[in-house]
């Protein structure tokens, strides 16, 4: 499951410095608008030490960690719903991503201009907010025309749900809220909702881009953008870019990791953001381990284990038999897998069995 997050945000917040450090890609960053017009694509490798502590025992010929792709979007600007500036290919470019990594700039830098004369990161949120919530509006109403009829005469079940859940979503569009705000009772809503696939139902991650002072802790404009966004359901992650664009330039783990205990982060950006991106989707990672490679797959969490067998390749799902599975401290615990079986700490499990994060798996399969 390739997961793509798409960084948005105004012009010169610094998006393009942050995607710079992401990924090996990159972007032209320049002190002026569009500088990124097209989508610049990077793709991240998501850091597991639980990899390299099974590849010390089992010597595999490879490993291979599960993948983040981050898409460097081209900056808004208002009436990007109109189509002014970029905003056509903008709002094209981030329908196609799972999540939004929402760049607010949280410092102070006279050399830096800010497209609208002052920082203010939770007037920057709204612009960009504003535009989103007009195109979702036009995609309701739209809708709307075309299911009322039947909602109002036609004795449909289904288009009257519907109905139902496009005058919800329409109701807080009109009030300035987004999608996401928005909660449904049963699942059936829940369903039709995901499948509108609004530009604000998408997850959001809201990073907010300080100096270096304020790397650690955080500083006042961190904090108008928390209490703006307490109602959302959404994570809030505090960056250095320009840091970050500095820790990329070294070679090695030991010099990263002595840069960041020296400005008193415990883990770069990069992890960081990460992480929260995988909280905010709601995934996991299970583990395959053999001679040949050690790898790691990205899984929604609360999947059973022929969902998760799916990932690797959709036979394994159709022809699943049952999935041996061993935990990850067993496996560092014993220090093989024949050790753990002869513990009896190997388990076989059915189709009912949802898979915990770490799970070392492997499936058995018939097509």
């Amino acid at each position: 499951m390739a997961l793509q997050c798409g960084i948005v945000g105004l012009p010169n917040v610094g998006k393009s410095t942050l995607f710079n450090s992401l990924s090996n890609a990159k972007a032209q960053s320049a002190n002026f608008p569009f500088c990124t017009i097209e989508p610049n694509v990077g793709v991240i490798t998501v850091p597991d030490e639980r990899l390299n502590k099974l590849a010390e025992l089992i010597h595999p010929q490879r490993i291979v960690p599960t993948t983040v792709e981050i898409v460097d979007i081209a900056g808004l600007v208002k009436g990007a719903s109109k189509g002014e500036g970029l905003g056509n290919k903008f709002l094209a470019n981030i329908r196609e991503t799972d999540a939004i990594l929402h760049v607010l700039r949280c410092f102070d830098d006279e050399n830096i201009v800010h497209v609208d004369g002052q920082v203010d990161p939770v007037h920057d949120k709204e612009i960009i907010d504003a535009e989103l919530q007009i195109k979702d509006l036009e995609t309701i109403d739209s809708r709307i025309s075309k299911v009322q009829k039947q909602a109002q005469t036609g004795g449909d079940k289904q288009a009257k749900l519907m109905y139902d859940v496009l005058i919800k979503f329409k109701e807080a569009l009109e009030q300035g809220k987004s999608g996401r705000t928005v909660t449904f009772d049963t699942k059936d809503e829940q369903k039709m909702a995901r499948e509108l696939f609004l530009l604000t139902s998408k997850p959001v991650m809201y990073i907010c881009n300080v100096d270096e002072a304020s790397a650690v802790g955080g500083n006042k404009y961190v904090e108008a953008v928390r209490e703006a966004v307490k109602d959302e359901n959404a994570e809030i992650l505090i960056v250095a870019a320009k840091i970050e664009s500095e820790i990329a330039e070294f070679e090695t783990y030991e010099e990263r990791q002595m840069f960041l205990q020296e400005i008193g982060l415990e883990q770069s950006g990069v992890n960081r953001l990460i992480q929260s991106a995988y909280r905010l989707l709601n995934l996991e990672t299970y583990l395959t381990a053999g001679v040949q490679e050690v790898r790691a797959w990205t899984y929604l969490k609360g999947s059973k284990a022929p969902q998760c067998a799916g990932v690797i390749h959709t036979d394994f799902e159709k022809g699943f038999i049952r999935a041996e599975v061993i935990k990850y401290a067993d496996f560092i615990a014993y220090g093989s897998e024949a050790a753990v079986k002869e513990a009896g700490k190997m388990s076989v499990e059915g189709k009912e069995y949802i898979v915990q994060d770490g799970d070392i798996m492997h499936f058995r399969f018939n097509v």
